[in-house]
């Protein structure tokens, strides 16, 4: 999986002040001081454990086997941080030098695009001890790297006034040789949130998450047993609607079905009771989302254009339910549909950095291109975001397409009632009390389905032929065939989508 780097726009987080300190340069790094936090309040860094516990605040969340750079800017006799840079750490030590170069050189034409080159860094190495080994002996093995790293950012006149590397809850540091502050033992760690920075960060609303692997954990597709279903019910969405996608009259067809079902599914989790904790939270979405229901998103986001009418629900009280749902879809590309997670997780990453959270904006989009490198959509999010662009020219060129639509088609079978979002969709996933059995209509094309069928029959919407159930095969007994999976990808899926203006820089998305 291609390890894609994540670099961040300036912060308004803090300032630096240099002090001489004994064992030191008067040049170098000896004291942080936090600034924009509620009405004002600093908080001094004059140690580099309290650098090293200002790291997760930083970055929003703890960072595992990663490089991190921090840039910093001089202002009138001050430094502020500026942008940073995440890297996990190569396995294989051959691709060292290039990664200490992509994250340095990324980091500081980044930064000059953004109009300042930074003056100094500030470079940090995160890793927990393998088997057998210590904290101490990974700082050993990591110091070639730190090196590296320096060196790359003084080839461009950028020197690294702080290295410190984080391993078994100690911190050492690569530049200092003054025992007094740093000994070779290294310094533990405080516990978190017990620190003076934490206090003020959580007075300003600051928060930090976990680690980056439990955010993933969120958006990784299913182990347990239910994944045996959800695949079955993928090989038949993927016999009833791969033919009709690809005909220029289903495919309308199924866009318009797609949308609408989102739409119930969105308004369903946007009613469910809260649940505590992301993973509670998680579990259920995963019970208020059928298999079959979960397969004829997933294959019908596969079409560029649904998927861009889909990336409308940004903002608002349409947001938060979108990016449930996404997530709930990226946990279903299970098996052999992995790629398709493309789409699902790239409208959870753009509905996350259009919120705010670029966080899991950036983690989302390059598991997108983890699941499919070529995707063009995930690719130029990803770079946007990492640049630290602006999301409202993406928004207001969707806020665009959708009026024009609406004026154009405002009662057509792909118009308005398709897009607007959950509260239009609630009456309709209501069950009817009383109803009898269940009623049937006929679709455009003339094919009969079930209308609110329950697992096993065809999903709300009518997107499948009836007696079509999960793990169902067709009449010589093959199953749907790879090619014929990808096909509606192959079809448009990786074409660009949405055009928008970049601040400063021509672009597409």
């Amino acid at each position: 999986m291609t390890n894609h780097s994540e670099t961040t726009g300036p912060s308004e987080n803090g300032d630096i002040t240099r002090h001489d300190r004994q064992g030191r340069d008067a040049d170098d790094l000896a004291g942080t001081v936090f600034d924009g936090l509620r009405d004002g309040h600093q908080v001094t860094l004059r140690t580099p454990a309290e650098l090293a516990d200002a790291l997760p605040y930083l970055l929003g969340y703890r960072p595992e086997d990663s490089i991190v750079l921090v840039a910093l800017h001089d202002r009138d006799g001050r430094s502020r941080f500026g942008g940073r840079a995440r890297l996990g750490i190569p396995v294989n030590e051959d691709d060292w030098p290039s990664a200490a170069r992509q994250l340095v050189h990324g980091l500081v034409t980044g930064s000059e695009r953004r109009g300042a080159k930074p003056e100094q860094m500030v470079a940090f190495l995160c890793q927990e001890p393998g088997a057998g080994e210590s904290g101490g002996q990974v700082v050993e093995r990591l110091r070639p790297l730190a090196q590296m790293l320096r060196l790359e950012c003084g080839s461009l006149d950028v020197p690294v006034v702080e290295a410190l590397c984080i391993s078994d809850g100690r911190f050492r540091s690569y530049c200092c040789v003054n025992e007094v502050c740093c000994p070779p033992e290294g310094t533990p760690m405080g516990l978190p949130g017990t620190s003076v920075l934490a206090a003020a960060a959580t007075y300003a609303g600051i928060q930090v998450r976990g680690t980056l692997r439990e955010l993933r954990a969120r958006l990784l597709p299913w182990e347990t047993s239910a994944a045996l279903d959800q695949e079955a019910a993928l090989d038949t969405a993927s016999m009833a609607l791969v033919p009709r996608i690809l005909d220029d009259t289903g495919r309308s067809e199924v866009a318009g079905e797609t949308l609408r079902l989102a739409g119930r599914l969105m308004a369903r989790l946007a009613e469910a009771p809260p649940a505590s904790g992301s993973l509670m939270a998680d579990l259920r979405d995963d019970e208020l989302v059928r298999h079959d229901e979960a397969a004829t998103l997933i294959l019908g986001l596969q079409d560029r254009t649904t998927r861009d009418r889909a990336a409308e629900w940004m903002e608002g009280d349409q947001a938060g339910p979108a990016l449930r749902l996404w997530r709930a879809l990226a946990r279903r590309c299970v098996g052999p549909y992995g790629e398709h997670a493309a789409a699902p997780l790239t409208l959870a990453g753009w509905v996350a950095w259009s919120t705010g959270d670029e966080l899991e904006a950036r983690e989302a989009l390059a598991m997108a291109l983890g699941a499919d490198p070529d995707y063009l959509f995930a690719r130029l999010l990803h770079q946007a975001c990492n640049e630290g662009l602006d999301p409202e020219s993406i928004r207001r060129c969707l806020r665009g397409e959708r009026e024009s639509r609406a004026h154009m088609e405002p009662d057509g079978p792909a118009g308005r009632a398709d897009v607007e979002g959950p509260a239009e969709h609630r009456a309709a996933d209501q069950p009817t009390a009383g109803a009898g059995p269940a009623r049937r209509r006929r679709l455009r094309s003339g094919r009969v389905v079930a209308a609110g069928a329950g697992p096993g029959g065809a999903a709300r919407g009518g997107t499948r032929p009836d007696g079509m159930r999960p793990g169902a095969t067709r009449a010589d007994g093959s199953r749907p065939s790879g090619a014929e999976k990808r096909a509606v990808r192959h079809r448009g899926a990786g074409e660009g989508g949405v055009h928008t203006e970049r601040r400063g820089d021509e672009g597409e998305r």
